[in-house]
Parts: structure tokens; C-alpha cells; sequence
């Protein structure tokens, strides 16, 4: 995994009126708009803590060199949490009432999440959620920038069966609460398009040996693997099945999948895996070719840039539309311009619901190929299922 140094920053004395459950104030003139960023930078998910980092650093970057919200420059606060649920909440409590923060960007995984919630909303601060995740929230204090299962993985199950890859699906993935809530989703999908699925189980995270789950995958007949075993593990897990021959058998329909996992497999490893995607980088749209390109002038050309770049990315530019929307800056404010907000984003056009606050925007299905991942379909514009119930 890639160790990252995080940005310094500097702490504002003294507490603030969020710790007695009131939002923030109206920022005075000229004073720094501080974003706290909740991110994995250690314990298995730094990769794509480091993605994340990538697109705030690059979305602060623009929004200050073209003078600031409403001329206040935007600071992005640094905290790693670990990986780990509790963590994630003690931080989010710290950069709220230490740093005075405006709002705060991450987590990764939905145990994070759902551990911040009942701070965010206590502390009446919006969470900027740009993961892909299982969906089913409605709060006023979350923003989701990525994608819910019928924006990725609904338009998935029905063109494998077109493309002739299969109809019957073994579901493998890591224990929490994504994956299983995911595979709940893809069930339901996979009955309505006349599949079926053989098999689902489970992992913890850390195991070394999935030979024993590759054989009972291999002896299950399902000629779909869904796959939902992020980092480290599912990179291992993705090892072992080509060595076994798995891949070979099955087609891999890794949910989650990105630009992140390309070359981790080894020389033509990985190769056939299909994915639900709101970016791929190598796409041949002008807006996406701009926005790989800015962010490999500032980290480099060996940069990787995957969608969780660029849902970071937009995540920052909404805070600053809808700051300019509602004319001041101040959280209920913001939060009030950025519902209902439609704003550019690389792949086009994205739209935040009013009530609760996912994103219609873009999609695409992803196939991997020659050491890279393509577009393998344009699916338009989805607009996220209503998650208010």
C-alpha cells in the first residue's frame, strides 16, 4: 500500500458553538473556509485515502487560484482515521469543534459512515461522502457524490447477460456492511433478469489463503463472479483466482473497481473485468482527458486517477456553488444551496437531489483490457433512486 505524507495545518484555538449542537456562524470576511477531510491514510484502505487527497487538493487549488468562495481562500484539514470506525469519529468530532471546520469530506467504508452520523448531525456539519456505497440514507447532514447500487451495479447485471457473459452469479465479499447490503440490491436485480444466484459468502478482512473459496466457486457452475472485497484483500483474493484458474471459468463483475487495482494483479493478470463506473480515465471525453491531465501536472505523470478523484473532486466544487448559491457562508446555508444544485463536473453535467442529497451524473460500464480499464458502454445520465423512502 502507498504511504502518504498528509498535509500540515493550523489549528484554531478555543471551542466552538458546535459543541453545544448549534452550527457554525456566518464566516467573517476574509477568514479561511476549512474543510476537514476524514480520510484512510494507514490500515488497509490508504490507497484510496490517497485518491481522495488528490482531488480535494486539486479542487482547493483551483477554487483559490481563481480567488477564493465569495473571496475567502478554502483550506482542506488532513486526518487520517485509520481505517477504523471509531477513529473516524474522533476526528470528525476534533477538526468540527477544534478547527471550526465547514464541512467534512470521507469517509471510505460504510462502518465509518455510519459511525460519523450521529456526530455530524449532533454537530449540525454536512459530511461529504464521495464513495460508492450500499445506499438508504435521507439525512439534511450527508451528501453523497458517488454512486448507489442502481446507478452501477443495476445497468451491469443486464448487459452481461446481452453481452452473453452468463446469467448465474456467485456473490463474494468482504463482511461489512457495503457488500452485504450490495449483494442484497444485486439479488433482486439478478431475479428480475431471469438469473439466478449458486452462492454468497462472506470474509473477514486480513485473510492470506481464499483457496478454499476459489474452489468452491469453480465447483459452483456460476459463470459470474460479483465481487465485492475492496483493497488489499481483494487484490490478493484476484491473485490466487488466476492462479487457480478461476478467472478463466468465471467473468468478474468487481463492484467498486477502478483505476487503483490496474497493474497490482501482475503482467496480463486482471484482464475481462467489468465494472459500474461514473469515470474512466482513459475515456475519450474532452472534460475527463482535462482533468486526468490537471491532476498528473500536480502529482505527477505516474499518477493514478480513478473515479474516486474525481467524486472527491466534485465534492469540494459543490461546497463552493452552493456557498455562492445561497450568497454567505454558513453551514445551513450551504447545505440549503447545495440541494437541488445542478453544476459541471468532468463527465458533464451533475445534478444533488433536493431532499436527500445523492447525485444524478454520467455512468458508464468498464471493462478491463491490455493493462487498462475502457469504456465499454456510455449509459447516459442516472439519476439516483429517491433514498427517503
Amino acid at each position: 500500500m502507498i504511504k502518504i505524507s498528509r498535509r500540515s495545518f493550523v489549528a484554531s484555538a478555543g471551542a466552538v458553538a458546535a459543541t453545544a449542537g448549534f452550527g457554525m456562524p456566518a464566516i467573517a470576511a476574509g477568514k479561511t473556509i476549512k474543510i476537514g477531510a476524514v480520510q484512510p491514510f494507514s490500515g488497509g484502505l490508504e490507497l484510496f485515502g490517497k485518491q481522495a487527497q488528490m482531488g480535494l487538493d486539486l479542487a482547493a487549488s483551483e477554487i483559490n487560484a481563481a480567488g477564493g468562495i465569495m473571496g475567502h481562500k478554502v483550506e482542506v484539514l488532513y486526518e487520517d482515521n485509520k481505517t477504523d470506525p471509531k477513529t473516524s469519529v474522533e476526528r470528525a468530532r476534533k477538526v468540527i469543534q477544534r478547527d471550526e471546520v465547514m464541512a467534512v469530506s470521507g469517509p471510505i467504508t460504510s462502518a465509518a459512515r455510519d459511525a460519523m452520523a450521529g456526530t455530524m448531525k449532533r454537530l449540525k456539519t454536512p459530511l461529504l461522502y464521495a464513495t460508492n456505497y450500499e445506499g438508504g440514507i435521507c439525512d439534511r447532514y450527508l451528501f453523497s457524490f458517488n454512486t448507489v447500487p442502481n446507478q452501477d451495479t443495476a445497468p451491469l447485471i443486464p448487459f452481461l447477460k446481452e453481452e452473453g457473459v452468463g446469467n448465474s452469479y456467485y456473490m463474494f465479499g468482504a463482511d461489512y456492511v457495503w457488500p452485504r447490503n450490495m449483494f442484497k440490491a444485486a439479488g433482486a436485480m439478478i431475479k428480475t433478469v431471469g438469473g439466478e444466484t449458486v452462492g454468497e459468502e462472506y470474509t473477514p478482512f486480513g485473510v492470506k489463503d481464499f483457496s478454499s473459496v476459489i474452489r468452491k466457486i469453480a465447483d459452483s457452475g456460476a459463470k459470474i463472479l460479483l465481487f465485492a472485497l475492496p483493497g488489499a484483500d481483494g487484490i490478493t483474493f484476484i491473485k490466487q483466482a488466476e492462479e487457480f484458474g478461476l478467472t478463466k471459468k468465471v467473468t468478474i463483475a468487481f463492484l467498486g473497481f477502478a483505476e487503483t487495482y490496474l497493474g497490482a494483479f501482475g503482467p496480463g493478470k486482471g484482464e475481462g473485468m467489468y465494472a459500474g463506473l461514473p469515470m474512466v480515465a482513459n475515456s475519450d471525453e474532452a472534460g475527463v482527458q482535462e482533468f486526468v491531465s490537471k491532476i498528473r501536472k500536480k502529482e505527477g505523470d505516474d499518477a493514478v486517477v480513478s473515479f474516486y478523484v474525481m467524486t472527491h473532486y466534485n465534492s469540494l466544487m459543490a461546497v463552493k456553488a452552493g456557498i455562492e448559491k445561497a450568497g454567505k457562508v454558513d453551514k445551513e446555508a450551504m447545505i440549503d444551496g447545495m440541494g437541488g444544485l445542478s453544476f459541471d463536473i468532468p463527465t458533464g453535467k451533475a445534478m444533488i437531489t433536493e431532499n436527500d442529497h445523492h447525485v444524478a451524473m454520467n455512468m458508464y460500464i468498464g471493462k478491463t483490457g491490455n493493462g487498462t480499464l475502457n469504456v465499454e458502454k456510455k449509459l447516459g445520465v442516472i439519476a439516483p433512486e429517491g433514498q427517503c423512502g
